[in-house]
């Protein structure tokens, strides 16, 4: 007789995960499949996403064809405990990736909840189904998240003072960026940033938008050749140049004046709260969010592009990018944490050494991936070992996790 879940031991109750890889335009073709152990096969490999988000859930190897996201939907209890199946629901609350970026990604933002909720309503009454590509909302969820750089990761987050942009727009010619002088002029700080951004966006509906775009850049070229000009006023022009030649036309890469210019050095992280435009431009990180995929875009993109939603949701109050709680313990053993100001997740990296084992999140849902070496994960459900690339999904009920071996893991956690 086959029996339920729940009247089984524990034993067994650990998953090893099969992820899918998504092939967006801008992925590097091999930083994933070198993690995976894979060889390239010449398609970009974007994002590794581990969890169970119904757009792409984890399988569970072994479990013929069965996925992450049944597996929560058939025992929520089991999967996720009390405390975060009373809190969210039967759904996992975070989707953990691995992206990979060798092109900008879009200019984008993520909606907050109310404005989820009123996006998906509007867009299933209007008829557009799930999944359509015409969609901007495709869940109801916020989507707060965080990135850790595994490498030099390169991104924009958040508005400029209007000052600061000011100062990156001397010296510059053309008829975009003379009317964004004159908005800045005229305006209060978050009301000049808004307006701003929407001339930019605007644009993108002008006839003459590919020459306007072209001589703001031209321009921008021009003074990137002065060896005189500031380190900062460098950067800004450098960022412009980029993802102009990777978007020809598109004046997202005018926005990027607007934004604050990061860059992450490996171990360091940002938080992108729900409502700030932001765009990764390059690296490798892990990240972590709430398990929604709406993204709402404004350009450098081939996807689907909703400027009116993102002016709606997205925030324009000048401020520096946010950085997560970060904490470190352990000696021969390091365990590093972040936690961002949202309930749905959190992350933990472990840098291992045998014989010095450590303690991970001791309750909830954790997924389990293997950045380096070899790990044992111990679990009164059973032990797994995960080698590099591997990861594995720890349910509630398999009680406290400890990791021991040679390794870098990183595990996924509901505060």
């Amino acid at each position: 007789m086959t029996m339920n879940i729940r009247q089984t031991s524990r034993t067994g109750l650990v998953h090893r995960l099969d992820n899918p890889v998504r092939d967006y335009d801008w992925g590097s073709p091999t930083l994933i499949p070198e993690l995976l152990g894979r060889a390239p096969d010449g398609r970009p490999a974007a994002e590794l996403w581990l969890g169970a988000h119904p757009g792409a859930p984890s399988g569970l190897r072994g479990a013929g064809g069965r996925s992450l996201a049944e597996l929560v939907q058939a025992d929520p209890g089991t999967v996720l405990g009390t405390r975060v199946s009373d809190r969210f629901g039967p759904r996992l609350p975070f989707l953990l990736k691995v992206l990979a970026a060798e092109r900008a990604l879009s200019l984008q933002v993520h909606p907050r909840p109310h404005l989820a909720r009123a996006g998906y309503h509007r867009e299933t009454r209007a008829g557009l189904p799930a999944g359509d590509p015409r969609r901007s909302f495709h869940d109801e969820q916020h989507k707060p998240e965080m990135i850790v750089a595994l490498s030099t990761f390169e991104a924009l987050a958040g508005f400029r003072s209007p000052r600061s942009v000011r100062a990156l727009l001397d010296g510059l010619g053309g008829r975009l960026v003379d009317d964004l002088r004159t908005i800045l002029d005229g305006t209060s700080s978050t009301a000049g940033v808004r307006a701003a951004t929407e001339r930019l966006v605007a644009a993108r509906t002008s006839p003459t938008c590919a020459a306007d775009v072209a001589e703001a850049v031209a321009s921008v070229a021009a003074r990137h050749a002065d060896p005189a000009r500031p380190a900062a006023t460098a950067r800004a022009d450098a960022t412009v140049l980029t993802l102009a030649e990777q978007h020809p036309g598109d004046p997202g890469a005018l926005v990027s004046l607007l934004l604050n210019r990061v860059t992450l050095e490996p171990g360091e992280a940002m938080f992108v709260p729900a409502g700030e435009v932001h765009a990764y431009l390059s690296g490798l990180g892990v990240e972590i969010m709430a398990a929604s995929d709406n993204v709402l875009r404004a350009g450098l993109t081939t996807k689907h592009v909703d400027a009116g939603a993102l002016l709606e949701c997205a925030s324009f109050a000048p401020r520096p990018p946010a950085r997560p709680e970060t904490t470190v313990t352990g000696a021969d053993s390091v365990v590093t944490t972040y936690r961002a100001p949202v309930d749905e997740f959190a992350l933990t990296f472990a840098d291992v050494v045998d014989g010095d084992p450590v303690g991970l999140a001791a309750s909830g849902p954790r997924i389990v991936l293997a950045l380096d070496g070899e790990a044992r994960l111990l679990t009164a459900a059973g032990d797994v070992t995960l080698r590099r690339g591997e990861s594995c999904v720890v349910p509630d009920a398999a009680g406290a996790l400890t990791v021991d071996g040679t390794a870098h893991v990183v595990c996924a956690w509901v505060p």
